[in-house]
């Protein structure tokens, strides 16, 4: 296996990887609401990062797993299952998590603004 500081790295740098991402939602959804993007172009940036954002939260929670720490490992699986669920749920028709017929109803995009927050 991995040295136990290697592996700590690694989770140190794809944690700082996922905070990058979620500011950069932030500032993707601000924009939106100020009329900086349209919501195709909005909507287009974001599904775009939600499958990455999946993979390396799946990933560091399967690296925590194999190496053996079962707390980290445990504290992350709730998120991997709340990114799994969005993905699963899905409505036929949409493309992707964030649909630009559906971003601008009020309680959706609040909704959004609260979830990328609480990441």
């Amino acid at each position: 296996m991995f040295p136990e500081t290697l592996v700590f790295a690694l989770a140190l740098f794809i944690t700082g990887a996922i905070l990058f991402l979620l500011i950069y939602y932030l500032i993707i959804l601000s924009d939106l609401e100020c009329d900086y993007l349209n919501a195709q172009e909005c909507c287009s940036k974001l599904n775009f990062w939600s499958i990455p954002k999946l993979a390396a939260h799946g990933f560091l929670t399967f690296l925590l797993l194999i190496h053996g720490n079962w707390m980290l490992c445990l504290v992350n699986l709730p998120m991997v299952g709340w990114l799994v669920y969005e993905q699963i749920r899905v409505p036929p028709g949409n493309i992707g998590i964030y649909d630009p017929a559906e971003i601008h109803n009020r309680g959706m995009y609040d909704n959004r603004l609260t979830e990328r927050r609480s990441d």
